[in-house]
Formats: structure tokens, sequence, C-alpha cells
């Protein structure tokens, strides 16, 4: 495991693995990107670097958080390895590499799959704070997974039997803070209109509509980007779809 200091100086830990051009992994709320499935399909292609966002696994937090902390943390890996790199994020962590080439020159290419910014009312966050005071924090992840990323029974079901589900569970406290931190983040053009950087973002044919209208967003901003719908499929493919997802990602990377 390797960490790299970010700009603040919090350590920021990511697992080197596989061979070929390097490829940063970057998990969004909740996510693990160690434990994808995807993971060993990715290695035959890429040297791949999964990171540990902060404040879960092996890396460090600061006292204060705000989004852009994310946003340099993703920067400074990048930057440690020395040569151009192509990313891939998933929700949250999808809103993080399309920020990044805005703060580093070394992004290839970019891959993000339903990034953010999600919205959600105060209140809402609210409760799950309180979920997560009254230490359960099963209950605030469930919750969390059904009534606001709004997956289907079957997929909230598939995450709770499957291996990362005690480490989501670890990351419970990570997530009011970046839910608040994404409903203040205001999507700003003129800070996009010179990326050149190519970016496909995907989404989810059976994903919700606001889902693909964050997707539409993105795109209308980003000057180098396309749109690729992934058939029956919604938020979580790089576990249910993981061949689909990285015959996606190869086609253009």
């Amino acid at each position: 495991m390797d960490r790299i200091r970010s700009r603040d100086g919090t350590l920021i830990a990511c697992q080197r693995s596989g061979s070929g051009p390097p490829l940063v992994l970057v998990h969004g709320i909740l996510g693990f990107s160690r434990r994808w499935p995807i993971l060993p399909l990715l290695e035959a292609h890429f040297t791949v670097y999964a990171i540990d966002r902060r404040g879960r696994g092996g890396s460090g937090d600061a006292d204060t958080y705000t989004i852009e902390r994310d946003f340099e943390d993703i920067a400074a890996v990048v930057d440690s390895i020395g040569e151009a790199v192509n990313l891939f994020g998933h929700s949250f962590g999808g809103h993080c590499v399309l920020e990044a080439p805005l703060l580093t020159g070394s992004v290839r290419r970019v891959v993000a799959y339903e990034p953010g910014p999600a919205s959600l009312p105060s209140q809402d966050i609210d409760r799950l704070q309180r979920l997560l005071d009254a230490g359960d924090r099963e209950g605030m992840v469930t919750t969390f997974l059904s009534e606001f990323a709004h997956m289907p029974d079957h997929e909230v079901a598939f995450l709770k039997a499957s291996p990362v589900f005690p480490l989501m569970l670890t990351a419970a406290h990570t997530v009011p803070r970046e839910l608040r931190a994404e409903s203040a983040y205001r999507l700003n053009p003129e800070r996009y209109q010179h990326l050149t950087v190519p970016t496909l973002l995907l989404v989810g044919q059976d994903s919700p509509d606001f889902t693909r209208a964050a997707v539409e967003s993105w795109r209308a901003v980003l000057p180098d980007s396309r749109v690729v719908g992934l058939p029956n499929q919604q938020h979580i493919a790089h576990y249910t779809a993981p061949d689909l997802l990285v015959r996606e990602m190869l086609a253009f990377l």
C-alpha cells in the first residue's frame, strides 16, 4: 500500500497492482475501489492505483472537511505517478475525477460513472446524521442506499450480502459531510471551457431521471465529452456487470 501526501498534509492510501499504463480508481460515497469486482479485469491492461479516499481505509483525515480536499487528493496521487494517467471515478468519485484535471496537467483521459453532485435537503442529511449519532450505522447505510441513492431492493440486498458491506459501515461517518459538501457545490461552466481532456460519462440506462440529468449537466459543460448508457444497469454496474463496464472503459481508454 502506497501513501501519498496531499496538499493539506493528509496521507492518501492507494493499492498498486497490475501492469500497463497507469489508471487511478476513485470510489464514491461508501465505496472501496480496492474491493471492486472490476479490479482484476483492469489489472490485465493497466497498472491500477485504487485509492482509499480520505477518512476511510488506509487513508488519513483532517479536523475539517471540504470537497476541495478530495479533489486535491486525487491530483496529488496523479502527480506522484510521474506520467500521464487515466482516471476512473464512480458517483462522488466521478465528481472528483472530473475536477482533478483542473489541478494537474497529468491526466490523459477520464471515465466518470454517474458522477455527482447530488443535492439533498438539509433535513434529509440531518436524518442520516441522527441515525449515525444513535449508533445505528447499518440503518444509516441502508437508508442512504435505498432512499437517497434510490437503489432497488435487490441491489441493496446484493451489497448487504457482499464482503464490502462491513467496510461501508466503517465509512458511515463520512456520508453526511460528503452529502452536505455536494449539496452546496455549484457547477460553473466557465471553469471547464478550456479543458481538453477527453471524457467518457457513463450512466445506467435504468437509473433514475435525476441521475441521468446530472450526467447530462456534465456533458453540457465538458468540451470533449460523450455519454454512453449501460443497458439494464443502474448505479453499481461495477458490481452487477463488471465485464460490461470494463468493455466500455477499454474501448475508450
